[in-house]
């Protein structure tokens, strides 16, 4: 039986919520495309290697928040998907509020991102020049990212990321607020499961677009790879060689814009 006399035999509204979940995922990988063309665009000429500056808090977390559009929106949309068909709602708004509702932990985690980088800026100072410190900072937090790939914390996070179906059953709630509350409680766990990785980005580059794209592409094999344990075994050896190579030979390090001497990447007010 071919597979147009089998949506033929479905009934209408089969069809219709099929097709619904498909527009979903096509509509959120436009919004990322849309998305990674916007940041290149604010982000041309802004990367200063490690510790980049992140400009005014206004500018950093309207970026931050589009970049995270950009980098989590392909990986996030089967969660997207899974969500639309358990409403039953014939309408995309529900599953369009619940990936607002994701973007709120990552905003937050923009704001204490950037507190973070003030802090380290006001109490290290020069310090974290690259010919200083932060050639050595950039290391540690590529270690600990490392790591931190290996931590119970991580696995739980990660499965959670990989197999939503449990947690958003746990978990539901109808109508516009539970939505939001759906969405960010599945983004409260991609923070716990990406965090670390996003460090990384701020260790590479935060305004390069090139670690931009390789951290998403590891946060998407991550979590869409059928083999779980080699994704993460993987990634965890790639973190550890570009923390080795930052130690021993940055300028190697391919994409990696190295601050002028004297100067930090650290952020300025």
């Amino acid at each position: 039986m071919t597979s147009v006399a089998v949506e033929r035999r479905r009934p209408v509204w089969q069809i219709t919520a099929v097709r619904l979940r498909l527009g979903l995922v096509g509509l959120l990988v436009a919004l990322a495309g849309g998305a990674w063309w916007w940041t290149a665009r604010e982000m041309r000429g802004m990367d200063g290697g490690p510790w980049t500056s992140l400009g005014g808090l206004g500018w950093f977390v309207g970026v931050w928040v589009v970049m995270m559009a950009a980098m989590m929106f392909p990986s996030v949309a089967p969660t997207v998907a899974l969500y639309s068909r358990m409403t039953q709602r014939r309408s995309p708004i529900p599953a369009l509020v619940f990936v607002g509702g994701y973007l709120i932990p990552w905003a937050l985690a923009g704001l204490a991102a950037y507190g973070i980088a003030a802090a380290g800026d006001s109490f290290a100072g020069g310090a974290l020049h690259w010919d200083r410190a932060g050639r050595w900072v950039a290391g540690v937090t590529l270690l600990a990212a490392a790591a931190y790939e290996l931590t119970p914390l991580k696995d739980y996070c990660l499965g959670k990321c990989r197999s939503p179906l449990g947690q958003l059953l746990g978990s539901w709630r109808g109508g516009v607020r539970g939505a939001v509350a759906m969405g960010a409680r599945n983004g409260a766990y991609c923070v716990g499961c990406c965090w670390a990785l996003m460090a990384a980005l701020f260790a590479l580059g935060v305004m390069s677009l090139v670690w931009m794209a390789f951290v998403a592409a590891l946060i998407a094999v991550e979590k869409l790879l059928p083999w779980r344990r080699v994704a993460t075994a993987g990634i965890t050896a790639i973190l550890l060689a570009l923390a080795i190579m930052m130690f021993a030979a940055p300028h190697a390090l391919p994409g990696l814009t190295i601050p002028s001497s004297g100067m930090s990447g650290t952020m300025t007010m």
